[in-house]
C-alpha cells in the first residue's frame, strides 16, 4: 500500500509543542478517579482549535470525577462528513509515589522525584493533541476522531463504559504499550478478578486460641495451595493483596485475598480460575481452619487475537514501514482500551509508543520516541486514506 505524502510531516514548532504539552500534562496529577484536571486541559486545547468535545456519563458509572471525552477533528476548511480514523488514549495514571516534575536527562523525559512520570499514557495524549493542531492547520485527506478515556488503569473502566456505537470511524488505534516503536500488539489476555473473604471465629489468642478459627490461616493455606506466577507462555496468576485481622492477640475472624488470572487462551483462563476457587474452598474446609468463605469471580476484560490481514493491522504496518520500522507482531500480558473497544465490535490495534518502565519509579520516554510516535500517527492518516480510495 502506497499513499504518497498526503499529510505533511511535523514541523519544528509542532515538535516543541509536543514536548511542552507532554511535560505540562505529566505535571497534572490524574490517578484513576481524579482525571478532571487533565481532562479540562485537553478540552481547553481542543476548544482553542474550535473542536467540539463531548463528555459522556462514564464518570458517574465508574466513580471518576470525569467522563470520557470524544471529538472529531478535520481541516478548518473542510465541509461535510468525511471518512475518519480513531486514536484513543487514557487520561489516568496509576497512583503517584511522588509529585511529578518532568526533567530532561540525556534526551529522555524523567520524573525528578522518585515516582512515575505518567508517560503511560500522557505520551499518547500529547501526540493526539499535537496531531489535532496539525490537522486543523495543515489539513489531511481523512478526519481524525479522538477518544480520551478515564479509568483505564482500573480494569479499563472508562472504555468499558463508553458506547462504541458513537464512533464514526471504521477502525482505530491506541498507543499504549511500553515497548519499542514498531511493535504491533496482536493479542492480549482475558482477565479475571477473584476475591475471597474467609469468615472464622475470634478468640483471645493467649487464653483460649482453641476456641477460635483463624481466617488468616485459611487464606494462607489457600494461597499456598493455588497456582502462582507464570504457568505457561500464555497464562499467569497472582495474589495481589491480603488483608485481615484486628489485633495481634486476637484470633482473626476475617481475612480477604484478591487474586487475578490472565491468559491469552480464554478457556485456559477459566480453567485456572476454577482451580483457584477450588483451592480456596478446600482451605476453608480444612479441619484446622473450618471457616466459611465467600468467593466472587469477575471477568474484568476479554482477550483478543487480531487477524494479520485485518485492514487496521495492514494500515498500521504500512504506516510503520513508511517511517522506516519493520513491524514486529507481539503478544502482550497486559490490556489496553483496545480490549474494551474490540469487545464492543470496534476494530482497534494497540501500538507501542516507546515509553520505558511504565508503572515504575524511573519511568521515562525519549524526546525522539515522542516525535516518532507523532510521525507514525501522521503516517496512519496517510495509509488510512489510501485504504479508503
Amino acid at each position: 500500500m502506497t499513499a504518497g505524502q498526503l499529510v505533511s510531516r511535523a514541523g519544528e514548532l509542532e515538535r516543541r509543542y509536543l514536548s511542552g504539552t507532554f511535560a505540562e500534562l505529566c505535571r497534572i496529577e490524574s490517578p484513576s478517579g481524579r482525571e478532571r484536571a487533565c481532562a479540562e486541559r485537553v478540552i481547553a486545547e481542543l476548544r482553542a482549535l474550535e473542536v467540539q468535545v463531548r463528555e459522556d456519563d462514564a464518570g458517574a458509572r465508574t466513580g471518576s470525577d470525569c467522563g470520557n471525552l470524544h471529538a472529531r477533528v478535520g481541516p478548518a476548511e473542510a465541509d461535510g462528513e468525511r471518512r475518519s480514523v480513531l486514536l484513543c488514549a487514557h487520561l489516568d495514571t496509576v497512583p503517584l509515589q511522588a509529585p511529578v516534575e518532568p526533567v530532561l536527562v540525556d534526551g529522555h523525559w524523567e520524573n525528578a522525584n522518585a515516582g512515575i512520570l505518567g508517560a503511560d499514557n500522557k505520551a499518547a495524549v500529547a501526540v493526539m493533541l499535537t496531531l489535532a493542531r496539525h490537522v486543523r492547520k495543515a489539513g489531511a485527506p481523512i478526519d481524525l476522531e479522538l477518544l480520551f478515556t478515564v479509568g483505564e488503569e482500573t480494569a479499563l473502566a472508562g472504555a468499558r463504559a463508553f458506547d462504541a456505537s458513537r464512533l464514526s470511524s471504521e477502525f482505530g488505534y491506541v498507543f499504549d504499550h511500553a515497548s519499542p516503536i514498531g511493535d504491533v500488539i496482536m493479542s492480549s489476555p482475558s482477565h479475571f478478578r477473584v476475591e475471597a473473604t474467609f469468615h472464622g471465629l475470634a478468640a483471645h489468642a493467649g487464653i483460649r486460641p482453641q476456641d477460635g478459627r483463624s481466617a488468616i490461616l485459611a487464606a494462607a493455606r489457600a494461597i499456598a495451595a493455588m497456582p502462582h506466577g507464570r504457568l505457561d507462555d500464555e497464562t499467569t496468576v497472582n495474589v495481589g493483596t491480603i488483608s485481615g485481622g484486628s489485633a495481634m492477640n486476637v484470633v482473626p475472624e476475617l481475612c480477604t485475598l484478591l487474586a487475578e488470572v490472565r491468559s491469552l487462551d480464554d478457556e485456559r483462563a477459566q480453567t485456572v480460575v476454577a482451580e483457584v476457587v477450588d483451592r480456596v474452598h478446600e482451605a476453608a474446609n480444612l479441619p484446622e481452619c473450618d471457616c466459611d468463605v465467600d468467593v466472587s469471580v469477575e471477568r474484568t476484560f476479554s482477550g483478543y487475537r487480531l487477524a494479520p490481514g485485518a485492514p487496521a493491522v495492514k494500515v498500521a504496518e504500512s504506516a510503520l514501514r513508511a517511517r522506516g520500522y519493520e513491524p514486529l507482531r507481539i503478544s502482550s500480558g497486559g490490556a489496553s482500551d483496545a480490549n474494551a473497544l474490540l469487545a464492543q465490535g470496534f476494530q482497534t490495534v494497540n501500538l507501542a509508543n516507546g515509553t520505558e518502565r511504565n508503572h515504575e519509579p524511573g519511568e521515562r520516554v525519549s524526546v525522539a520516541a515522542l516525535e516518532e510516535t507523532l510521525e507514525v500517527a501522521l503516517a496512519l492518516l496517510d495509509e488510512a486514506a489510501a485504504l479508503s480510495r
